[in-house]
C-alpha cells in the first residue's frame, strides 16, 4: 500500500499537525520524502521534536527498516496513547524478531502498568513464543477485583482467547469470579473447548 494511503499513518499526520509550531517545511518533508537515510538520522539528529521522530520511525517501521526499531519501542510506551497506537502497528509490520521481547518486557513492567495495554495488544497480535507466558503473567496480577488496570487484564484475556493456548486455561478459569472479566474469560474458555467462533 501506497504510504500516503494508509489510514494509520493519515491518522497520525492529522494529530501531529498540532505539535509543529510552524515547522511546516520539515513537517512536508518527513511526510513526504522518499530518503530512508534521511529519516533514520532524524532518529539520531539531537535536537529532534518528538513529532519528527515520531513520523520518521512510523515510516521506516512500515518500510520494514529496523533502524526504527529502538525508537518505536519508547514510543510504544508513552505515556500519550495514541502515539502508542501508531507504534504497535509500525512494530507489527516492522517484523524485526526482538519485537515480541521488547513487547513482553513493556507489558510485564508492573511499574509501568498504565502504559501496558498496547504491549498486550501487540503481544496478541504477533503471535510470538513470548506471547502466551507474558499474557499469562499480566492476567494473573489482574485478577483482584478491585484492581485499577482491569482493561489491561481483559486485554490480556481477548488475547489469550484469540492465541488458543491451552496453557492459559488455569488463569482464564481463575478469571472467571471477576466481575468484568467475566465475559471475556466465558468466551476464551470456550474457545479452547472448541466451542467459540473459530472452533
Amino acid at each position: 500500500m501506497d504510504i500516503a494511503r494508509d489510514p494509520e499513518f493519515c491518522s497520525m499526520i492529522d494529530r501531529l499537525r498540532n505539535e509543529i509550531h510552524g515547522d511546516s517545511a520539515a513537517f512536508e518533508e518527513l511526510v513526504t520524502g522518499d530518503d530512508e537515510s534521511a529519516l533514520a538520522r532524524v532518529l539520531t539528529a539531537p535536537g529532534q521534536p518528538l513529532w519528527a521522530r515520531e513520523i520518521a520511525a512510523f515510516r521506516l517501521g512500515l518500510a520494514g527498516d529496523a533502524r526504527a526499531f529502538e525508537a518505536l519501542v519508547l514510543l510504544l510506551n508513552h505515556r500519550d496513547p495514541e502515539r502508542c497506537v501508531s507504534a504497535a502497528y509500525a512494530l507489527t509490520r516492522l517484523g524485526d524478531p526482538r519485537t515480541a521481547r521488547a513487547a513482553a518486557a513493556l507489558a510485564t513492567n508492573e511499574l509501568r502498568v498504565s502504559y501496558a495495554l498496547l504491549p498486550v495488544r501487540l503481544l496478541s497480535d504477533l503471535r510470538a513464543p513470548e506471547s502466551v507466558p507474558a499474557l499469562i503473567t499480566v492476567l494473573e496480577r489482574r485478577l483482584a477485583a478491585d484492581d485499577p488496570h482491569w482493561r489491561v487484564g481483559l486485554a490480556c484475556v481477548e488475547g489469550l482467547g484469540a492465541l488458543g493456548d491451552e496453557r492459559a486455561r488455569p488463569t482464564l478459569e481463575a478469571a472467571l469470579p471477576h466481575p468484568r472479566l467475566a465475559p471475556a474469560a466465558r468466551r476464551a474458555l470456550d474457545r479452547l473447548h472448541g466451542r467459540g467462533p473459530d472452533g
